[in-house]
């Protein structure tokens, strides 16, 4: 079975979590599991791969692996998934899992139903938000699809806005050098390109001062470059 990521987790003895040596939020009465499955499936559920987790839980003295499959379950590495089964709504219910209220969103966004789908991320972001912080990892997942779906429906002020944050914010997790930054930093000015005169000259400092903090001044002279030629086609 092919794998998407693979992510290093540690729960210490009172329960602090870090993915990847990073620290995570545990919101009062969660358990630092429910955290890791929640902040992973959203990346399993965007590729369609299962993501492999290994995991060293203090608490018990464990060590295992598992994979966060993308419809948000959990099973242990090395096994095949089993097939997705269809389950009745629970009495008054008010919303969907995380993982369902996602994949609809998704497929409202291919379907260029840009509406439903910018409405159900902005839902999902919020609720995130709210859990783990603006800067935790499955919040930034979830900006992320929400920064996708701005550029998809023509929202370049706001996609280029989106992953300028995400870039710094990615950088300041995740370190230079990193392939999430990298990306996030690309998607940028791309937005960028696409805006229209009046808005792209008061974004180009946000977005030239976050690609010279992000990377090395080398990694990204060609797009500062295609930057400067068109402010200055902007400014004849």
């Amino acid at each position: 079975m092919n794998t998407h990521t693979r992510y290093q987790v540690h729960i210490s003895r009172d329960g602090q979590l870090h993915i990847d040596n990073e620290p995570q939020v545990v919101p009062d009465g969660v358990d630092p599991s429910q955290v890791v499955v929640q902040a992973l499936h959203i990346e399993a559920a965007g590729s369609g791969l299962p993501v492999l987790v290994q995991v060293r839980d203090e608490r018990s003295n464990a060590y295992f692996d598992m994979q966060v499959m993308p419809d948000g379950t959990t099973q242990a590495a090395g096994t095949s998934p089993a097939a997705p089964q269809p389950t009745a709504p629970e009495a008054g219910r008010q919303k969907g899992s995380l993982f369902d209220r996602l994949a609809a969103a998704q497929a409202a966004g291919r379907a260029h139903d840009f509406d439903t789908a910018i409405a159900a991320a902005d839902d999902i972001l919020q609720e995130l938000t709210a859990a783990q912080g603006d800067t935790a990892s499955g919040t930034l997942e979830a900006a992320q699809f929400r920064a996708d779906l701005a550029y998809l429906s023509g929202e370049y002020a706001f996609a280029t806005a989106s992953w300028t944050w995400l870039a710094l914010a990615w950088f300041d997790r995740l370190g230079p050098g990193k392939r999430r930054t990298q990306v996030a930093a690309q998607n940028a000015a791309q937005a960028w390109m696409h805006l229209p005169p009046h808005d792209a000259g008061p974004l180009a400092s946000d977005l030239v001062n976050m690609l010279l903090e992000v990377a090395a001044l080398e990694r990204t002279a060609t797009m500062r470059a295609q930057i400067a030629e068109r402010l200055g086609q902007l400014n004849n």
